[in-house]
């Protein structure tokens, strides 16, 4: 039996109230550090190179998280728990508090409401670790129900009837300095029906500004059921030269502005893409061509939107559209994925519950993970969240270790599919002795450090430099093999290496 009481109510908005408040002095903290702090001088070149001035890193409360291990939590260490559960900090295998963001670039999050609920960071060009890191869900924070830039953006989206979706924090940025107010950014993640749901209520005009290949694999599907159901109408921006809109904007802010004027209906732009990367030499081409096109047109569920792209599709094939009307109706077409020609099949429409698009993960992450609910501490003591390839394990992980092991808690911070596994795994206690499996699963990660090493070297100018990091690798990889009660239980050297190196987000 469920209940939900005024008890359960209030301590939910205490809750909010606190990370809140927590979150809001974090921006500020990280905005005061990117303005004035002496070792954010690179993050402020790389602004200005990227064309975001003073005033745009203002108005957006952009920030700098500085190269050191616990920064935030010394300064808003007043905030107590509040900050891990926000997602700003965690506590390491050694009990340590450290920071969750390092000598990155940061992106406030805020909520439709204006309060900050997260943060995007961006590391600097040239740096370790991967290009993009985002606090991982919260109780403050669902990425599949939040989008970058409404807060600011609502007002002229209501006006215009219209929101251009975007990808990227800075093709928001970029938007907003062409005059163009009405963006809004994916954080991480597909277009969601929640996200659909949450713009219905701001405008029912929907301009897509994905990169080409992007935009030309969205799932038809989904985009005409939601076209149907929240009576919305779906567009598409043929960025200028391929180009993002973060460069477009710098570039030629003229043509960034035409483009989104001159965006076309998403079975217009769809139907223009296998055309225009068509080949009309010869007969066969002409055919092929056409079959594609017919493909793209048959996922249109209105016959009537259907038949003028069945008439161009016969003007450019040279082929006669009674024809094509019969051979739509057949129908029976190879499925070609999302009929993109570049052959990718990425799906940023993709709201259903089911596994993200990532490398398959190995076997001792699973039994890492089921270690780690059955057994507590015992593997925290020996591995790092970072040794996960997986990042379904690896935010599984860093759930279970920022809420003492309770499976209920961790499930609550984590989307659907961490969720999902996290419930498979704490029905199945297995037998496997923790030793063990920290073993395995810290060799894992160093051959793929060792691997990365060894292709950053074959690349490099000076591959020597490489050498003495490869070289004490190997030697420990080896001696973890011998004797790994001495490398994971005696010293911690190798592990904390490793997690230095953030092997499981190479």
């Amino acid at each position: 039996t469920l209940r939900y009481d005024e008890q359960t109510r209030t301590e939910g908005r205490r809750e909010r109230t606190e990370l809140v408040a927590a979150t809001t002095d974090a921006v500020e903290w990280y905005h005061q550090r990117l303005l004035h702090a002496s070792d954010a001088g690179p993050a402020r070149s790389y602004l200005r190179n990227r064309g975001l001035d003073g005033d745009t890193v203002r108005k957006f409360r952009l920030g700098w998280a500085p190269d050191g291990w616990d920064g935030l939590a010394r300064a808003l260490s007043g905030h107590g728990r509040a900050l891990e559960k926000a997602g700003l900090v965690f506590v390491n295998r050694r009990g340590r508090t450290q920071d969750f963001f390092r000598s990155r670039v940061l992106f406030p999050i805020f909520d439709a409401q204006g309060d900050p609920v997260s943060f995007g960071g961006r590391v600097l060009p040239g740096a370790e670790g991967p290009k993009y890191r985002n606090t991982a869900e919260t109780p403050l924070y669902h990425k599949s129900r939040v989008l970058y830039g409404l807060n600011w953006a609502k007002s002229s989206i209501v006006a215009a009837d219209r929101v251009i979706i975007c990808e990227g924090y800075t093709d928001v940025i970029g938007f907003a300095s062409c005059g163009i107010d009405q963006a809004v950014a994916t954080c991480g993640t597909a277009l969601t029906a929640d996200h659909v749901t949450l713009l219905r209520k701001f405008a029912r005009r929907f301009v897509l500004a994905f990169d080409p290949d992007t935009a030309g694999q969205a799932a038809a599907d989904r985009v005409y059921t939601w076209e149907r159901t929240h009576d919305i109408d779906v567009s598409v921006v043929d960025l200028p030269g391929g180009t993002d809109p973060a460069d477009a904007a710098r570039r030629d802010p003229d043509a960034l502005r035409a483009a989104v004027e001159g965006a076309r209906p998403f079975l217009a732009y769809r139907v223009a893409r296998v055309l225009d990367a068509g080949d009309f030499v010869s007969a066969e081409g002409r055919a092929r061509v056409a079959e594609r096109a017919l493909a793209v047109i048959a996922e249109h569920p209105n016959e009537l939107v259907r038949d003028p792209y069945v008439m161009e599709v016969a003007d450019r094939c040279r082929l006669d559209p009674d024809r094509l009307r019969q051979r739509l109706a057949r129908g029976g077409f190879a499925s070609v994925g999302n009929s993109d020609p570049s052959g990718h099949d990425d799906d940023p429409f993709d709201d259903a519950p089911r596994p993200r698009r990532v490398r398959r993960p190995s076997g001792v992450e699973t039994e890492a993970l089921r270690l780690a609910v059955h057994r507590g501490s015992e593997l925290s003591d020996l591995v790092d969240a970072t040794l996960f390839d997986d990042p379904l394990h690896r935010d599984a992980f860093i759930a279970l270790e920022s809420s003492d092991h309770d499976v209920h808690v961790a499930a609550e911070r984590l989307d659907p599919d961490a969720a999902g596994l996290l419930a498979a795994v704490a029905v199945e206690p297995g037998d496997a002795e923790p030793l063990d499996v920290a073993t395995r699963l810290v060799a894992e990660a160093g051959r793929r450090v060792l691997r990365d090493l060894e292709r950053r070297a074959r690349g490099s100018d000076d591959p020597l430099a490489y050498s003495p990091s490869i070289t004490w690798l190997k030697l420990q990889l080896e001696e973890l093999e011998i004797d790994p009660k001495s490398i994971l239980v005696e010293s911690s050297e190798l592990v904390r290496w490793l997690s230095e190196q953030d092997p499981g987000r190479a």
